[in-house]
């Protein structure tokens, strides 16, 4: 077999968490990934229940989106790259 037609190794003990936003309220917006960074959930979780989740997943706190050394730019990109973020920042007509 090929690299081409190789499917990607995951590993599904690696988890993966991205802050898109610490918002004023006190909730922590971020992405949640297991074995990939790429394929993710976004969620919400007040302070507190973000650092006991992080805690209880063991997982990896990569930069936030946006920050310097990110490559999520936290914008949509192109038109399949939106989330739940993007659609709640943007002004549709």
């Amino acid at each position: 077999m090929d690299d081409a037609t190789t499917p990607p190794i995951i590993d599904t003990d690696r988890r993966f968490v991205r802050v898109v936003e610490r918002r004023a309220d006190g909730f922590v917006e971020f992405r949640f990934s297991i074995g990939d960074p790429d394929l993710f959930v976004e969620m919400f979780l007040d302070g507190p229940a973000f650092a006991e989740f992080c805690a209880t997943q063991h997982a990896e706190v990569l930069a936030d989106v946006g920050a310097p050394g990110s490559d999520e730019t936290g914008d949509a990109g192109d038109e399949w790259g939106w989330t739940l973020h993007d659609a709640t920042h943007q002004r549709f007509k």
